[in-house]
Formats: C-alpha cells, sequence, structure tokens
C-alpha cells in the first residue's frame, strides 16, 4: 500500500459505527447469498433459457416500444453474473475476515449465527450450557466488530461503502 494511505500512522485502523452496520447487514445477508450463488452456479443454463423463453427478457425496459428478447435476455444473464460475482466477493471476504476471529466462542457464535443462518434464539439454545443470553448476544457484537476491523485493514470499506452512503 501507499504511504500517504497510513498517513494516520494507525496500523490496526478501527472500524466506524456505519462500518459495523453494513458488516452486520452483510453477515444477516451471508445465508441467502450463499443459496443464490449455489442456484446461480447449479441452474445457470437453466436460468438463461427462462430468461430467453420467458417474459422476463420481454420487460427489461418498461418504456420500449418494441423488445429484442435475445438482446434483453443476454443483459439479463450479465446482470444475474455480475450480481453472482459481487456475491462471491462479499462472501469470501466475509469467510476470510471470520477465520480471523481470535476468540473461539465468538467464532462460533458468528459461525452459528449468520454462516449457518440460525436465529438468535436458536443461537442461544445451541449455546445453552456454557453462555447465557446476554453472552450470546455480546460475542455477537464482538465477533461483528472483529470481522468489521479485518474488513476495513483489508480495505473493503474503501470501495464497498462509498455505494451505499446515503
Amino acid at each position: 500500500m501507499a504511504v500517504a494511505e497510513w498517513e494516520d500512522g494507525v496500523l490496526f485502523p478501527e472500524a466506524s459505527d456505519t462500518e459495523i452496520a453494513r458488516t452486520k447487514f452483510l453477515l444477516g445477508k451471508y445465508k441467502s447469498m450463499r443459496l443464490l450463488m449455489d442456484d446461480y452456479e447449479n441452474h445457470t443454463k437453466d436460468m438463461q433459457q427462462v430468461a430467453i423463453d420467458g417474459e422476463v427478457a420481454r420487460r427489461i425496459d418498461q418504456d420500449a416500444l418494441h423488445a429484442d428478447k435475445a438482446a434483453n435476455a443476454v443483459i439479463l444473464a450479465e446482470k444475474q453474473r455480475w450480481v453472482y460475482e459481487q456475491y462471491r466477493l462479499y462472501t469470501s471476504v466475509i469467510r476470510r475476515a471470520i477465520d480471523l476471529i481470535f476468540d473461539d466462542d465468538s467464532r462460533q457464535a458468528i459461525q452459528h449465527r449468520y454462516i449457518e443462518g440460525h436465529s438468535f434464539k436458536g443461537t442461544v439454545l445451541f449455546f445453552r450450557h456454557g453462555m447465557s443470553h446476554s453472552t450470546v448476544r455480546r460475542k455477537l457484537d464482538e465477533g461483528t466488530e472483529s470481522i468489521a476491523n479485518t474488513l476495513k485493514l483489508m480495505g473493503f470499506f474503501e470501495k464497498d461503502v462509498a455505494k451505499y452512503e446515503v
């Protein structure tokens, strides 16, 4: 990295509240992203054929006087591929950040709650013998903050947060 990027002298930057909130949002969407990625990988040809045969390609631009279904099907396929690539990037970076969580309990809580997609109540029940309700919540918060700090250190938010700031 260039020296100018490290002018503040911060070797281990901490994520802002906005970045932590974005991390929590992405963690909440992790299971859905994985399911859609798996579906795309397993059924790409079917999706493309449905786009060509069906009405989806016809309705890409509602203002057009006529529709070129073949061209619109190609646009739709490219959009699906782009979404797949974005999801692949997000899930791989999140997975790497989870693997770097030092605290085993926090890592397990994040794994059970977000990666496996269980509810908070299910996560509390999973840890029922070792942790209280408030401890599970604290471990999830600590894990989320650790992931956000790792993502910040990787430079993930420099590109991502700019797209989503209001």
